[in-house]
């Protein structure tokens, strides 16, 4: 049986990548690292079923040797099955995700922070809760005057109530009625 060396190293790349992305908080990643592991996987059982050869159909006068074997090829059936189940269910927790919070993050729970600081694992620059809006160019609605702040925006200080405003107005014309 002879192995060909470039699909071992395409395979223990992507196998490589695939944990290396596995690790990572990003549920959107760990979805990529699940695809890239399966594919090198796949790739693994393709090159254990060895050299091409006959259908394993029993033919008269044919030695065995001639004959290719059918179970790397069911596993690898198997395999791809498996995987698409999988990635099915993590697109599915992934959309859940991003229903409910708005991000595909995994978050400590305070079970693992608990754990981490019994342990002495807790690093307080490293561990601690990180507010879920984290950049500073966001634009948000000012409560007070209705008006889009930016990161910039300083709010003006407060005015006398003589100034002409929507309660001002109103009291005015109802003045000039009388």
């Amino acid at each position: 049986m002879t192995l060909n060396l470039t699909l071992l190293v395409v395979m223990g790349v992507m196998m490589a990548v695939g944990i290396y992305l596995l690790l990572e908080r990003s549920l959107t990643r760990v979805l990529l690292g699940i695809i890239l592991i399966s594919n090198g996987v796949n790739l693994l059982i393709l090159q254990s079923a060895g050299r091409a050869g006959e259908s394993p159909l029993v033919r008269d006068g044919m030695d065995a040797e001639e004959y290719l074997d059918p179970m790397p090829q069911a596993l690898l059936l198997t395999a791809i099955v498996i995987a698409f189940a999988l990635v099915s269910f993590m697109l599915a927790l992934i959309y859940r995700s991003w229903v409910l919070a708005r991000q595909d993050e995994v978050a400590d729970d305070e079970e693992d922070r608990r754990v981490a600081e019994a342990v002495g694992a807790y690093d307080p620059e490293e561990d601690a809760e990180v507010s879920t809006e984290t950049s500073e160019f966001i634009d948000e609605l000012d409560p007070n005057t209705g008006k889009l702040r930016t990161s910039e925006y300083v709010p003006e200080p407060e005015q006398d109530t003589a100034d002409e405003g929507p309660a001002s107005k109103q009291a005015e014309q109802k003045e000039g009625r009388k």
